[in-house]
């Protein structure tokens, strides 16, 4: 495992500030990224990749690719491609897929469930954790690359 350079953690009271928390990643985000979310079902992590989209100009719908486990994105000269890997039981459906064909230099990968396909991910930028807590939820943000690391002090820089 990529060890982690830098670490922040916040906690989200509901919707709205998990909303701001995925507003607030916008502007770090730079082709080739690679960002995963974790958590259980309803932690948020949906909930946060919307509010990165619409942080840069996305106003159509944003849902969960649970059964299309991938919905794309075209934003500006960017790509961003959610994923979700909740039904794969096995990582070498992966090989099967082809979706190591949308890690390029000009999108933006975002994995939801990382952990079905661990073993078969590219390096990853940015790793955020959603745990429930009391009624809101705690977020955690890694950073495992420079790139990862520069999007965190953006998010760090923004306002709550």
């Amino acid at each position: 495992m990529i060890p982690i350079i830098e670490e922040r953690q916040i906690f989200l009271a509901d919707a709205s500030a998990t909303l701001a928390a995925g507003a607030a990643l916008a502007p770090g985000m730079r082709g080739g990224m690679v960002v995963t979310l974790a958590g259980e079902l309803g932690a948020g992590k949906t909930t946060v990749v919307r509010g990165l989209l619409r942080a840069l100009g996305w106003s159509g719908p944003v849902k969960s690719p649970t059964y299309t486990l991938v919905e794309h994105y075209p934003i500006s000269s960017l790509y961003f491609y959610h994923f979700d890997f909740y039904r794969h039981n096995d990582p070498d459906e992966w090989e099967s897929t082809g979706f190591s064909e949308y890690f390029q230099p000009l999108a933006v990968c975002l994995i939801e469930w990382p952990e079905r396909i661990a073993s078969r991910l590219p390096s990853v930028d940015l790793a955020l954790t959603l745990t429930p807590q009391g009624s809101g939820r705690v977020l955690r943000l890694a950073a495992r690359t420079e790139a990862g690391k520069a999007c965190l002090a953006g998010f760090a820089a923004t306002p709550s």
